[in-house]
């Protein structure tokens, strides 16, 4: 589609240029070209020196220059017959208005252009049908929405990291949604589970890791089976990082599924939370609980409320443990040991951490 979309701009141009001008694509062939007998040759010397130069090259007799796109370099290039100063001045014209109409027409036709608008919420759900006829676009596919948030300035671009990691722009699609903020929309199979649906982005990360160099946060929606529920599917998957960054605080591939109360907790307003606190707390008596023993606490909750299981793993005798959990039924007015008293106050933990990361507000 490029192809006779640069034609077409070209031979318009026929006339109001006289020097041969064209365009190269990925594979070192002439796509486009005032003088249409060119067409179909190949210039992969050319296309080998741009690689390992700067934006334009002044060889044979031509000035080329790479084709700029969403302000990026592209894999094409641009040619004006000619090495003086004005051929110069002709290929940065033509690289920045053949970048622009590519970037509109993408922008109209483009099924990756499509997808940001569904995710980012930028097209109405009556015309999601309409657009996707357009495109030919399958609506029904099961996929689903992966954030990868880049942590650190990467050498490489994030998204075209993910593109060469994903080139089947048919079935994937690779999204940029801010300068460290990629998103993929990935196909995938009907009743595929959680834990395989992980296992794509484990590999993601750990590919981005030994390839890259980069540590990434992956956030995870549930799969969805129509393109107009994408945009629920981006809020999950930030939803997602946003609760793991509170509560799972080592990980760093993150599923709405798996995200337990947790992901409840986060949608709560802080009134509604700080009312909680307040009811199972009395005040200063969660603050005067020492390190020790929020500890010893968070080992008892790993391991079941169980106490002999509990002391083995923290070294201490059976009985120092108990009288540390005395110790805490006579501070807070609750007993570790019973099973209601302990999610009481495991919740109002989670509540807390919730609390503490939210912006204090003047």
């Amino acid at each position: 589609m490029s192809n006779r979309l640069f034609q077409s701009v070209i031979h318009q141009m026929k006339d109001a240029v006289d020097r041969v001008i064209g365009v190269i694509d990925e594979n070192g062939v002439i796509i486009a070209c005032s003088e249409l007998v060119r067409i179909g040759e190949f210039r992969t010397k050319i296309k080998d020196e741009m690689a390992y130069s700067s934006d334009v090259l002044v060889s044979g007799g031509a000035t080329y220059r790479a084709l700029i796109y969403n302000g990026t370099k592209t894999e094409y290039v641009v040619f004006v017959e000619g090495e003086d100063k004005m051929a110069d001045k002709m290929s940065r014209l033509l690289s920045i208005s053949l970048g622009n109409i590519k970037n509109l027409y993408d922008e109209k036709y483009d099924k990756g252009s499509f997808i940001k608008n569904i995710i980012l919420d930028n097209i109405l759900p009556s015309d999601i049908y309409i657009k996707s006829k357009e495109l030919h676009f399958n609506t029904e596919e099961v996929r689903v929405v992966f954030l990868i948030k880049f942590l650190g300035k990467p050498e490489m671009l994030p998204f075209e990291m993910l593109q060469n990691m994903f080139p089947d722009k048919t079935r994937d699609y690779v999204v940029s949604v801010g300068e460290q903020d990629v998103v993929l929309v990935k196909e995938v199979k009907p009743n595929i589970e959680v834990k395989d649906i992980e296992k794509i982005a484990t590999n993601i990360a750990d590919t981005l890791s030994t390839e890259f160099y980069s540590k990434v946060s992956i956030g995870i929606s549930t799969a969805v089976e129509n393109l107009k529920d994408l945009a629920r599917a981006y809020k999950e998957a930030q939803i997602a990082i946003e609760v793991g960054k509170v509560f799972e605080t080592e990980k760093n591939i993150l599923s709405y599924d798996n995200l337990g109360i947790g992901r409840l907790i986060y949608q709560l307003p802080t009134t509604l939370c700080e009312m909680f606190i307040s009811e199972v707390f009395k005040r200063g008596t969660l603050e005067s609980l020492d390190r020790e023993t929020l500890m010893t606490i968070q080992c008892f909750f790993e391991n079941n409320l169980n106490v002999s299981e509990t002391s083995r793993k923290l070294f201490v005798h059976r009985n120092t443990l108990v009288y540390r959990l005395e110790k805490i039924k006579k501070i807070t007015g609750l007993d570790l040991r019973e099973f209601e008293h302990a999610i009481t106050f495991k919740v109002a933990l989670m509540v807390k951490k919730y609390l503490n990361s939210k912006p204090i507000k003047f």
